[in-house]
C-alpha cells in the first residue's frame, strides 16, 4: 500500500506472505537444480553394468525412465571397432543413458553361415564400451532371449525381397524379431544404427513405425577406414593379400558415381562397369550389385537423386562384405 514519504517520492510496502512464497519458490528451484547436477555426476562416476538377466535389464530401466531419463540403445553384435564406438559417441549426445547391447543373434544366421565363427571378445568390448562412458552392456544369452517354447517372428514385407533378403532368406526375420525384443526390454526412447547395413536401418524403421513404438530410430553415416574400406567386424577375417580386393567394392561406388556424374544414367550400363571392376579382382565373388530407390529398395532402370548402389561381394568364399551409397549429389567423404 502507498504511504507518504520525507522526499515526497511514493513507495510501496509488499506483503510479507508474498516474499516468503517467492524466496520459498527460489530455493526449491536451486535445490531440485543442484540435486538434477548430483544425480548427473554420481552417473557419470558410476562404473558401468552389465546385466545378462532380460528382466533386471527391463527393471533397470524402467527406475531410469521413473526419473526422467532418456534411454539411447546403441543394439550389436560385439567385436567393437571405430564404427561401433562412433555410434555411442552419438547415442551419448542423444540421452542421458547409453545401452550397448551385446548379442549374437542366432536368428539372422542361415545354416552355412558364420554365427559359430563370428569374432567374440567380450572383455575388450566392455572395457571400450566403458571408455566410452556406456552406461550399461546388456548381454543376454540365446536361451534367456529364446527360452523353451519361443515361436514369435518379426517379419516386414517388401522391404526384405531384394539384396540381402533376396541372397540371405530369413536374415531380416531374426534381425527384425531380435530388435523388437531389444527396443521393449531396454525401453529405449531411441536407437541407433550405422548405415552400412542400409536394408536393416530401412527394415527397422519400417518396422517402428508400423508398430507405433514410439522410438527414435538415428541412423549414422558409414565409417571407414584410411583405405575407404567400411568398417566391419568381419574384416579381421581378412589377410593382407585379401585386402585389394575388399577395397573393389568401394572403389567401385566411386567408379558408377564418376560416370553418373559424366552422364551415364543408364544402372544397367552402370552395374556392368562395378562387376567389370571387382571382378577384375582375384577372389571376388559378387552376391549382388544392384541400384535401388533408396526410400522403397526397389531396383531402377535409370540413376536419380534417390539412387543408391548396394553391393555384396564374397573374398575367397570366407568373408562376405556389403557396402553402398548415393550416386548423385552424394557425400565423397568419411
Amino acid at each position: 500500500m502507498p504511504c507518504g514519504s520525507n522526499d515526497g517520492a511514493a513507495s510501496f510496502v509488499i506483503p510479507a506472505q508474498r516474499v516468503d512464497n517467492a524466496f520459498l519458490a527460489i530455493c526449491i528451484s536451486c535445490l531440485w537444480g543442484l540435486l538434477l547436477c548430483l544425480r548427473d555426476f554420481i552417473a557419470s562416476t558410476t562404473e558401468m553394468k552389465v546385466i545378462n538377466s532380460p528382466a533386471e535389464m527391463t527393471a533397470w530401466a524402467r527406475t531410469e525412465a521413473g526419473v526422467g531419463r532418456r534411454i539411447c540403445l546403441v543394439p550389436t553384435m560385439g567385436c567393437f571397432h571405430e564404427g561401433h564406438l562412433r555410434l555411442m559417441r552419438l547415442a551419448r549426445g542423444r540421452a542421458e543413458i547409453v545401452v550397448v547391447s551385446l548379442f549374437v543373434n542366432p536368428l539372422q544366421f542361415g545354416p552355412r553361415e558364420d554365427f559359430a565363427a563370428y569374432p567374440r571378445d567380450f572383455a575388450r568390448d566392455s572395457r571400450l564400451a566403458a571408455e566410452e562412458g556406456v552406461d550399461v552392456i546388456f548381454s543376454p544369452s540365446s536361451g534367456e532371449m529364446y527360452p523353451a517354447g519361443f515361436q514369435t517372428v518379426v517379419r516386414v514385407g517388401s522391404l526384405t525381397r531384394h539384396l540381402c533378403g533376396a541372397s540371405r532368406p530369413g536374415h531380416f526375420d531374426g534381425v527384425a524379431t531380435v530388435v523388437n525384443k531389444l527396443f521393449a526390454i531396454t525401453r529405449a526412447d531411441c536407437a541407433v544404427f550405422g548405415e552400412k547395413d542400409f536394408q536393416q536401418l530401412a527394415v527397422i524403421r519400417r518396422m517402428a513405425a508400423d508398430l507405433n513404438m514410439n522410438i527414435e530410430i538415428i541412423g549414422h553415416p558409414i565409417v571407414r577406414e584410411a583405405d575407404g574400406l567400411a568398417m566391419s567386424s568381419r574384416n579381421l577375417y581378412l589377410g593382407p593379400d585379401e585386402r585389394p580386393a575388399a577395397l573393389s567394392l568401394y572403389q567401385s561406388i566411386q567408379l558408377a558415381r564418376k560416370a553418373a556424374d559424366r552422364g551415364e544414367l543408364r544402372t544397367e550400363a552402370l552395374a556392368g562397369l562395378v562387376r567389370e571392376h571387382i571382378e577384375s579382382f582375384a577372389g571376388t565373388e559378387i552376391d549382388y550389385v544392384s541400384f535401388v530407390d533408396g526410400g522403397t529398395l526397389e531396383p531402377v532402370a535409370a540413376v536419380d537423386g534417390q539412387t543408391l548402389l548396394a553391393l555384396a561381394v564374397r573374398i575367397n568364399g570366407k568373408v562376405r562384405l556389403i557396402d553402398n551409397g548415393f550416386m548423385l549429389g552424394a557425400d565423397r567423404g568419411w
